[in-house]
């Protein structure tokens, strides 16, 4: 049996969160990862483990994340037991930086991404709608929206410039071919 690990990215301001919870709606096989984050509890958006720093070290020195990385001045880290769930057959949908992904594709056999798009204007508007940066901040943060994938992965791209609904039933399709 074949599992799979999705990794989700997309600049900031895309709809990641949104479009994740509507494939796990849509398709109970797939299995949201609740990310452990150097983030404050407070700060909404995603379900996450929040974490100190220093806990955060420590907890991947003894080897508890199976996938872990830098962004944003954050540490995101992923639960080790993804990694088995993948290999006992499971699919597991997460929320990736770029960065990770050469080594996520080293660590997760059939591993797939889902590269979700929007234009400027889209993300710009949603980015100063939910108020957690400054315009510096959302600025630096378009810029990156360009930013390429590394190459030789196995991915889909899907534009989240319109309806949710159909988004996730583009994504969807495109992920599992064979059921659309």
């Amino acid at each position: 049996m074949t599992g799979q690990l999705i990794a989700v990215v997309g600049p900031s301001g895309v709809g990641k969160d949104s479009v994740m919870a509507g494939l796990v709606a849509a398709d109970p096989a797939i299995q949201l990862v609740k990310r452990t984050i150097t983030r404050p509890a407070d700060l909404g958006g995603e379900d996450y483990t929040p974490i100190t720093p220093a806990d955060f070290a420590a907890l991947a020195k003894e080897g508890r994340f199976c996938l872990h990385w830098q962004a944003h001045g954050l540490s995101y880290g992923l639960p080790a037991q993804v990694l088995d769930d993948v290999q006992a057959g499971q699919t597991r949908l997460a929320n990736l930086s770029r960065s990770a992904l050469t080594e996520a594709d080293q660590i997760f056999p059939n591993l797939k991404v889902l590269n979700i798009t929007a234009s400027v204007e889209t993300l710009a508007k949603r980015l100063a709608g939910r108020g957690r940066e400054s315009a510096p901040e959302i600025a630096k943060r378009l810029a990156q929206a360009t930013k390429p994938l590394p190459t030789g992965l196995d991915i889909v791209s899907v534009s989240n410039d319109g309806p949710l609904e159909q988004t996730v039933e583009a994504a969807l399709s495109a992920l599992q071919p064979v059921k659309a």
